[in-house]
């Protein structure tokens, strides 16, 4: 019963986008997290998760640079220079990833 519930860590962008056109999710849920307990303030993750049959599979991108490193979004910056992700901007890169789908998506602010 075990292997039947619980989270997925799903490693690729790619694999991520495979499992949703094989699985069929109605919908898709990201959290932008800001991270104010590291050093510089401003380790930004996109966390994209998917439920199927009571198990979620969970992406996570972080920054390389200036653009997440997977899914190719940018990061923004602040007028005090805090990197961040827009969450309209990554909305619709995720509508355009998945186009073809019959898919929600939807924002889930975490702080």
């Amino acid at each position: 019963m075990g292997q039947e519930q619980g989270p997925i860590r799903v490693r690729t962008w790619r694999e991520f986008k495979q499992l949703v056109a094989e699985k069929k999710p109605g919908s898709i849920v990201f959290i932008l997290e800001q991270n104010g307990f590291s050093a510089d303030k401003e380790v930004t993750v996109l966390r994209v998760i998917m439920l199927h049959q009571q198990r979620y599979y969970i992406f996570i991108d972080s920054p390389r640079g200036e653009v997440l490193r997977e899914t190719g979004i940018p990061l923004r910056k602040d007028k005090n220079g805090v990197r961040y992700l827009d969450e309209q901007e990554v909305k619709m890169h995720l509508q355009s990833q998945f186009q073809g789908e019959k898919l929600d998506i939807y924002s889930f602010w975490t702080t």
